[in-house]
């Protein structure tokens, strides 16, 4: 059968027309009833907010102005028991009609004039709670959530939804005029007023006043909001962008020249949603305690990033790559949320020119490397990996790797200096309460060998027992350190090595400032690396220098103030005794009982560490706590109550007072914090360099007797007594 091409093409050209007759005469029948259906859409709308929001919405009136503008005028929001929230005087707003036939809302236009967004924190109020806190009570929203909260969430569908309702509100022409946003939070007052603000044929330009004539901010650039494409920067007239606010509210002081943002694509495939883009910033300042103790200055900072977002992840890409000064390097991040919570973060560069590397750190940060010549090259690798059901077991590796590198000029430090006699000074709160020659103008001076071999294997075993064979860093005690504050949610351990306390004592202050650590990692490697400082004489000092008492510093001190002996003669009881209270030295009377004998809360201190200095060929086996009951303080402090300490030296291993008599917790305890688990069986390793190196015998974890329990209940109520008394006596 022959098919009739041109009635096929007739009866197609009527039911078209019929369609666009029907469409004619629907859009006629809206656009009589318009102002109805917005008036109503209007009412739904405000019952809706108050239901469900608590907000109080009034418009004084709303009109059509054209086939597709309305204009509203005296508009105001006010959440329930609260301060005002928003008000409008005139604003008129035009949506796409094209969009609007596949039911998404396009903002074409946008004009405003006298506008005020408050808002307002009193203590812990607020008057946006209503964005935390919906209103919904009823058993149909219940069953919703009920419903939705069995089903995964796709993130990738939740951050392509939201980017593309966030782009498709920029209209493509605005004109704002008077548009404040206000902060009050409590006294403290923050007022953005937007004088002018307007997009002409995709160009930006707006003029914003900061807490009156305290500042004035431009922001500028191009916007295609269709084209999902932007970038505009932001910066001030004749002085850098700073929020006093910050400084008032947080302590940080915060400032910069230029802030620049673009985006360049936004992109779904694979199931994962995609936006590339770029942030710069020049000359940043930030100035914060915790930071510094003076201004950090950044010159130049750039990042080109990759962000991606899947069904159960987000993440930044190894593509994306961060700019500090002549430096570049490659980060990767990536958060899983579901089923369980996983983080990743790597960081690589290439080959850097070591000069440049040093050349490119922020000003003000590492000040002891400033004016440092290197030659040669570094490359920087590092990785990590927290899966948050396994937290024990942890990855992390953090290292530079050189090639031909070495030190041509120190920069305000000299690291070399300590290989010499000098004099060291201490600080305790900014303030200098001692100094003292460490060399052997000092009589209290004592060299590495006139120590006893007790004292040195007893303070290695407790603080770093792999000090002479390591490169500066234990990376075992950094994961271990890494899973034990992630499981108390809190900075309760640190991983600092002897050669990290040494470096903190020698060179730098005793601030704890992210840049002081940091410092303190990068001296500690060039110190290792370049061969500056001799394990040996690094170990002569650390415990020629340390505190270990209120006021008592260096071992030779130490041994006469407690002891009345020379370091040279030190026993294994009081050689232990003195490890112990290496991380705390200002407790160390404390430790003691009137009669001068060591509280017995330690005893289990003393066989953990006797044991493993025994396993090792480093003392005799004993089967009476290797030297407790010998140990007697000297009779002239016998009397005396020690202060609560105030400055703690970081540590490998913290001594836990609450060990029990027999140190099955303490040899568990210590295990968990440097081995990351407990261990069962003895491992002895031959020393390479020192006799005091190599690993550490495993003991068995045996469950505690009744009278076990009740004795440390007891000893639990006696110390809390004495802390009482310490603390009413001060």
């Amino acid at each position: 059968m022959q098919v009739d091409k041109k009635r096929i093409l007739i009866i197609s050209g009527w039911v078209l027309l019929g369609i666009m007759v029907l469409g004619g005469i629907g859009a006629g029948i809206a656009y009589t009833k318009r102002e109805a259906l917005l008036k109503e859409g209007l009412e739904r709308a405000i019952r809706k907010a108050k239901r469900d929001y608590g907000l109080n919405v009034t418009i004084g009136s709303a009109r059509f102005t054209g086939l597709s503008t309305v204009a509203f005028s005296d508009v105001a929001v006010v959440p329930q028991d609260r301060d005002s929230l928003f008000r409008v005087e005139k604003t008129e707003v035009g949506v796409s009609i094209w969009p609007l036939l596949i039911g998404r809302v396009a903002v074409s236009s946008l004009t405003l004039q006298n506008g005020l967004a408050h808002v307002v924190r009193r203590d812990s109020t607020t008057n946006v709670d209503f964005l935390t806190k919906s209103q919904k009570k009823d058993s149909t929203a219940a069953t919703q959530t009920t419903e939705s909260s069995s089903r995964r969430v796709d993130l990738a569908v939740v951050a392509e939804n939201l980017v593309d309702n966030l782009l498709a509100k920029i209209p493509d022409n605005m004109d704002i005029q008077n548009l404040e946003l206000r902060l009050t939070d409590n006294e403290r007052k923050l007022r953005f007023l937007t004088e002018t603000a307007t997009i002409d044929d995709e160009e930006l330009t707006s003029t914003i006043r900061v807490n009156g004539d305290e500042s004035v901010w431009h922001l500028t650039g191009t916007v295609d909001a269709s084209d999902q494409e932007a970038n505009v920067s932001l910066y001030a007239d004749g002085k850098p962008l700073e929020l006093p606010y910050l400084e008032e509210r947080f302590k940080l002081k915060l400032q910069a020249d230029t802030l620049r943002a673009e985006l360049r694509d936004v992109a779904s495939s694979g199931g994962e949603f995609r936006m590339e883009g770029t942030g710069a910033v020049r000359n940043l300042r930030i100035n914060h305690p915790a930071v510094a103790l003076g201004e950090v200055l950044v010159p130049n900072a750039a990042m080109d990033a990759n962000l991606f977002v899947g069904e159960n992840y987000v993440g930044i890409d190894s593509s994306s790559t961060i700019y500090l000064g002549k430096v570049k390097a490659r980060p990767f991040i990536k958060y899983t949320l579901s089923p369980d919570k996983i983080y990743d973060v790597q960081l690589h560069t290439d080959p850097l020119v070591a000069q440049d590397l040093f050349n490119s750190f922020p000003q003000g940060l590492f000040e002891s490397l400033e004016g440092m010549k290197v030659a040669g090259t570094l490359k920087y690798d590092m990785a990590f990996h927290l899966d948050s059901s396994m937290p024990d077991s942890v990855q992390f590796y953090s290292g530079l790797t050189p090639d031909g590198f070495k030190i041509l000029k120190f920069g305000k430090e000299d690291f070399s200096r300590v290989n010499q006699p000098f004099e060291h000074e201490v600080y305790e709160k900014d303030k200098l309460v001692r100094k003292f020659i460490v060399g052997p103008a000092n009589p209290d001076f004592t060299p590495l060998k006139a120590i006893s071999p007790n004292l040195r294997n007893a303070v290695l075993t407790a603080e770093d027992y792999n000090f002479f064979t390591h490169k500066g860093f234990n990376e075992k005690a950094f994961r271990v350190s890494i899973a034990t504050n992630f499981k108390t949610k809190k900075f309760t351990r640190g991983a600092s090595t002897i050669s990290m306390q040494f470096v903190k004592n020698a060179f730098l202050n005793r601030n704890k400032t992210l840049s002081r650590k940091v410092e303190e990692i990068l001296i500690v490697w060039l110190i290792e690396n370049q061969r500056i400082i001799s394990k040996e004489r690094m170990y002569e000092i650390y415990l020629n220098f340390i505190e270990w008492g209120r006021n008592i510093y260096g071992i030779g001190e130490a041994s006469r103030y407690y002891f009345a002996k020379s370091p040279s003669n030190l026993t294994i009881g009081e050689s232990i005794l003195l490890s112990y209270v290496v991380p705390s030295p200002k407790l160390t009377l404390s430790r003691f009982y009137p009669d001068g004998s060591v509280k017995t809360y330690i005893r289990g201190y003393f066989r953990l560490i006797g044991r493993i200095m025994a396993s090792r060929g480093l003392t005799p086996y004993d089967t009476t706590a290797y030297g407790f009951y010998g140990v007697r303080l000297r009779e002239g402090l016998r009397q005396e109550i020690a202060p609560v300490d105030s400055i703690e030296i970081d540590s490998l291993m913290m001594p836990d007072d609450n060990q029990s008599e027999d140190g099955v917790n303490g040899i568990n305890d210590f295990f968990r914090r440097v081995f990351g688990r407990d261990r069962t069986e003895p491992e002895v390793v031959t020393p390479q360099q020192e006799p005091a190196n190599g690993a550490v015998i495993q003991t068995d974890s045996v469950p505690k007797t009744r009278r076990q329990l009740r004795r440390e209940r007891r000893e639990q109520r006696r110390r809390e007594r004495e802390q009482q008394e310490n603390s009413s006596t001060q």
